[in-house]
């Protein structure tokens, strides 16, 4: 693929977007990112909060510690902070700057002041309103369809900010996914200016690898990792699942090392990266190799995802742990056929797994998706796979992927609901 072809710059851009600095949860920290962001309008510290979430939301924030504020968790802890002590400069990295006078204010305000939550009712999947209020004077933000998309922002009623071009389907100023197929995705990787990637993609071995030996290192959530290395040994299988697992422990369990992202999800981020980082180690692959082989795996993640959307039932690591299975069939020498068939294989094992939010179980999922993606390629390796009409599966790997993205934004949409319903007590 030549540098001047349209798809080229595409996904470049498309990396350039996705892979981006997060520290925390991707939701509790959207809604901090627009608390702090109403507080900067507002310009005086809130007597009172209201947050308006999407159920999605809701969901994805209720069991998370929310990093940088001591060990709190869920939506009024997101938003206080970001309105008390966030700095909406650093957008995903809203809440880095905090240190134990910005905690304590956090924790008097939630002891004193008032925090308000709300369902938002009109249908989006992706959408959050904070309006903080300081006597007669009160500023809002929304956010929707992804994490740092500001859509309105109000302050006593007059619009300080609209997104004209964002429309309730639209993920206004992104680069369309629709371009990305697997094919394309390995001409590219394989084809791409190391320059136009390897700053991106060193960010995220160096970040994402800190994080992962963190929680490895130390008592963070379900210690996965642990418990993976204790049970089942230390070969390469195993610690490229027990080090992606433990990166989410830490994370989930409110560690404050900030992790790159991949569709939006850090556990998809660190899903995607830490197995094909592992494994290039173990190897003993040239630095390049590792660029070109975390290209496939990040682009394929980003790729399955499209289809489902940012949040859904659907387990988001299952992707990833996919996209780290083709990124690992490419640095053993696969190319289009036996990266397609990884895919194809694992998706076909682990599609069932759902999303009931944030938390540590996550980690398991990881590592379970994970072992899915080594074992798609095993398969294929040793000359068996699944075949269209087996189940979902489907003739063609984009076919399958397809099937899937019906199955996570269609098919479990009252799945979704339902564990929703569950999760409230409702």
């Amino acid at each position: 693929m030549q540098s001047g072809d349209i798809r080229y710059q595409s996904y470049v851009s498309i990396l350039k977007e996705e892979l981006v600095l997060a520290m925390g949860c991707t939701e509790p920290i959207a809604i901090a990112y627009a608390a702090a962001k109403a507080r900067q309008v507002l310009g005086e510290r809130p007597d009172k909060v209201e947050v308006v979430a999407s159920s999605n939301i809701i969901k994805n924030v209720k069991s998370v510690v929310v990093p940088n504020t001591g060990g709190l968790l869920g939506i009024e802890a997101s938003a206080v902070a970001g309105a008390v002590a966030g700095n909406p400069d650093k957008a995903l990295e809203v809440l880095s700057s905090i240190e134990a006078e910005g905690r304590r204010d956090i924790q008097s305000f939630l002891d004193t002041g008032s925090v308000v939550v709300h369902e938002a009712q009109d249908g989006l999947v992706f959408d959050l309103t904070v309006r903080l209020i300081s006597g007669q004077d009160y500023a809002s933000v929304q956010i929707s369809h992804y994490h740092t998309n500001i859509v309105l922002i109000l302050h006593n009623g007059d619009v300080v900010y609209r997104n004209q071009d964002c429309d309730e389907v639209a993920t206004a100023r992104l680069t369309d996914r629709s371009i990305l197929n697997v094919k394309d995705i390995l001409a590219f990787a394989e084809t791409v200016e190391i320059a136009d990637i390897e700053e991106l993609l060193q960010k995220q071995i160096d970040y994402n690898m800190a994080i992962a030996e963190e929680g490895l290192k130390n008592d963070w959530g379900a210690n996965i990792g642990s418990v993976l290395i204790d049970s089942s040994g230390d070969d390469v299988k195993v610690r490229a699942k027990a080090l992606a697992a433990a990166g989410s422990d830490a994370r989930m369990s409110g560690c404050e090392l900030p992790v790159v992202i991949a569709s939006g999800s850090g556990n998809q981020g660190l899903t995607a990266s830490v197995p094909v980082i592992v494994y290039a180690r173990e190897l003993g692959v040239d630095h390049e190799a590792l660029l070109r082989a975390l290209v496939v795996s990040n682009l394929v993640t980003i790729h399955q995802k499209t289809g489902i959307g940012r949040l859904s039932a659907y387990c988001g690591v299952v992707s990833a742990g996919c996209g780290a299975g083709a990124g690992i069939a490419w640095l053993h020498g696969g190319r289009f056929e036996e990266v397609a068939h990884t895919i194809v294989n694992a998706l076909a094992i682990v599609s069932g797994i759902i999303c009931d939010g944030a938390k540590p179980s996550c980690a398991a999922k990881i590592a379970t998706s994970v072992d899915a993606g080594i074992f798609g390629f095993l398969m294929f390796e040793r000359e068996q796979q699944f075949y269209g009409g087996d189940g979902i599966v489907a003739k063609g790997v984009e076919n399958t992927i397809e099937n899937i993205g019906r199955l996570g934004r269609e098919g479990m949409r009252e799945t979704d609901r339902e564990i929703i319903r569950i999760m409230l007590g409702k």
